[in-house]
């Protein structure tokens, strides 16, 4: 008999065996029990509303630092908000937090019919799981093979500065402070964001901080890959620009990465996205290839993964591979089990598990990334994967029934 196992990439959750046994055994309405907890957002819905009901949030740490430091600290609180402690403190404070996470999903399992949560497996104190120390990463500085810059005003007032935002939109305070000095940022991303600027400050073209209020660049992402091989997309915001014109600045900024100044962040590979909203994926405007490769490839674990522009991959790269080893450990994963990687992203973590499992199953919304694990799983031979494109709370039930009835 086939045994299911359920991996929510994104957000880090597994289970097994003996940690949250409703997840190890098939209790009456089980795939519905985990649609609501996990896909609806009713634990997420629940917590927020225990604040609204007046439950303060915690003050911020003291070890956090003021806020009237200089910019390039200021940024650092907000984006490494623990960046003042070793990294064996930083370990400690976030152990602490995952122990109060699992703290209020026990007792939110525990409001649901049907649901026990009492296990004889080992425990950690006043949880009814073992919650195992976290394991450090082998990289902790630069590690980010993704990033993502705004451009807006910085604290001269240009409004052409590529940064991080300090502030709020709210209170009309936002700052853009460039990054490099975030110890998490690389050098390579920091370089391509500051010749955007470059090439903003020296374009005609105004940016667009507001939409209401016109001008047209927008944010800048990088990524990366563990050899070096740099992907930049830039966003762009059409106005009642003619397809000439845009074709215009398109070439401009063509010409500006691959013969101008910006020729010395050698991209592999340069994107250019019209977007008239704040997030928009491939299928609502296509990433334009301006030049180089359509895909990083990455290698993890054995396979050689290929990532698109818009899909999702683990941010750290050396620390996913940590990550992954440890979830197959822990997992219990073998011939008899169907394992359901839920948000699955470029599918990895279902496919370095794919050779114990049974069948892999995953599902996300990101049609470029689902086409990323179908080819991952083809050019690796992996043959027992299916990748399903949509919403998990849409599909991922019909999908289960399907697997039950056959």
């Amino acid at each position: 008999m086939h045994s299911p196992r359920c991996f929510l990439s994104r957000v880090g959750l597994t289970s097994k065996p003996g940690l949250l046994p409703w997840c190890a055994t098939k209790p009456p309405g089980w795939s519905q029990l985990f649609l609501g907890s996990a896909c609806e957002g009713n634990f997420t819905g629940m917590i927020a509303k225990k604040r609204q009901r007046g439950q303060k949030s915690q003050k911020k740490p003291s070890h956090v630092g003021p806020l009237d430091g200089s910019w390039q600290e200021r940024l650092a609180d907000v984006v490494t908000p623990l960046w003042r402690l070793s990294y064996e403190d930083q370990l400690k404070v976030k152990f602490e937090a995952q122990k109060k996470i699992l703290w209020r999903l026990e007792s939110y399992l525990q409001k649901l019919n049907g649901v026990n949560v009492t296990t004889s497996a080992p425990r950690a104190e006043g949880l009814a799981c073992l919650l195992h120390p976290i394991i450090p990463s082998p990289v902790i500085n630069g590690y980010r093979n993704k990033s993502t810059f705004s451009v807006n005003r910085g604290p001269d007032g240009n409004p052409k500065t590529v940064g991080y935002y300090l502030g709020t939109w709210r209170d009309r305070s936002i700052v853009c402070v460039r990054s490099n000095h975030l110890k998490n940022i690389p050098e390579k991303h920091n370089q391509v964001a500051q010749y955007y600027e470059v090439f903003l400050r020296q374009s005609p073209m105004e940016p667009c901080l507001l939409f209401h209020e016109g001008g047209y660049w927008r944010e800048l992402i990088v990524r990366t890959n563990s050899r070096g091989h740099t992907m930049a997309i830039i966003t762009f915001h059409p106005q009642e620009l003619r397809q000439e014109e845009l074709s215009v600045q398109k070439e401009a900024v063509k010409k500006f990465f691959t013969s101008g100044p910006g020729a010395v962040c050698d991209l592999t590979s340069l994107y250019f996205q019209e977007s008239t909203m704040v997030r928009c994926s491939h299928q609502q405007s296509p990433y334009q290839l301006l030049f180089g490769e359509p895909h990083l490839y990455e290698d993890l674990l054995g396979l050689k993964i290929r990532i698109s522009p818009d899909a999702f991959f683990q941010i750290n790269t050396a620390g996913a591979e940590v990550l992954y080893r440890t979830v197959g450990e822990l997992s219990g994963v073998n011939s008899n089990t169907i394992l359901l990687d839920i948000c699955c992203g470029t599918g990895v973590i279902g496919l370095s598990l794919a050779q114990y499992a049974s069948q892999v199953l995953g599902i996300e919304l990101v049609e470029q990334a689902v086409q990323d694990a179908r080819w991952t799983a083809a050019f690796n031979g992996i043959t027992n994967c299916e990748f399903h494109s949509g919403r998990a709370e849409k599909i991922l039930s019909q999908l289960l029934k399907s697997k039950e009835d056959g």
